[in-house]
């Protein structure tokens, strides 16, 4: 936790930006019926069935400091799909970048280990030594500043129903674009020191 909390107070610096990376799923929901209103001049009502289309997963990239936001839909979470992620984000994003300083939850396919089922090993070895991981402790995922960002997306994109594959990639694209003009940096204030005090109940007794 602590090694967490000191990466986020780290100060700015382009050669080695601050990422938190979450993923997360959203299933796809189309309406059995077509919306309209039980009577004219009413509003439109939504039928309560729907139609299910599958389950979604998403890959969310923030940089705290900066208030810059990356999403990507794909139709599975394997070890191959977060690689593809993390290169995309390496290459395209941060390609001047000394090394990427990001912070990820402990799932099974978040490591370096996920390069080398993905790429050949010289351009896994080259993903790896772009890449500095700081892992948040088991039940501490309320740590990783991603899991903020997906709760807007949640709210503010993914709450309606969306059909297919290609709606879910267009809205999730227009939030992102959304999101990034205004470019609002996340202002962190939990400190080692209030964990310490807060979280004392977490320190073995001496």
């Amino acid at each position: 936790m602590e090694d967490v909390l000191d990466v986020y107070h780290r100060p700015y610096d382009p050669r080695y930006p601050v990422v938190c990376m979450d993923e997360t799923s959203t299933q796809l929901l189309a309406d059995a019926r077509p919306p309209r209103p039980v009577a004219p001049g009413l509003p439109t009502t939504i039928d309560y069935e729907y139609v299910r289309g599958g389950v979604r997963n998403l890959f969310l990239a923030v940089e705290p400091l900066c208030g810059w936001r990356q999403v990507t839909v794909t139709a599975h979470r394997t070890k191959i799909d977060w690689a593809h992620f993390m290169r995309d984000l390496a290459d395209h994003r941060y390609p001047a970048a000394d090394r990427i300083v990001v912070v990820l939850d402990n799932l099974n396919t978040h490591g370096p280990a996920s390069f080398y089922e993905a790429f050949p090993p010289a351009e896994a070895w080259r993903l790896v030594q772009r890449f500095e991981f700081h892992a948040t402790p088991v039940h501490g995922s309320w740590l990783n500043i991603a899991e903020i960002e997906f709760s807007v997306l949640a709210r503010q994109c993914l709450s309606t129903r969306l059909p297919d594959h290609e709606t879910l990639v267009g809205e999730v694209a227009a939030w992102t674009a959304a999101r990034n003009r205004t470019a609002t940096p996340v202002d962190w204030h939990f400190t080692t020191a209030d964990a310490r005090i807060k979280l004392k109940r977490l320190y073995p007794s001496l």
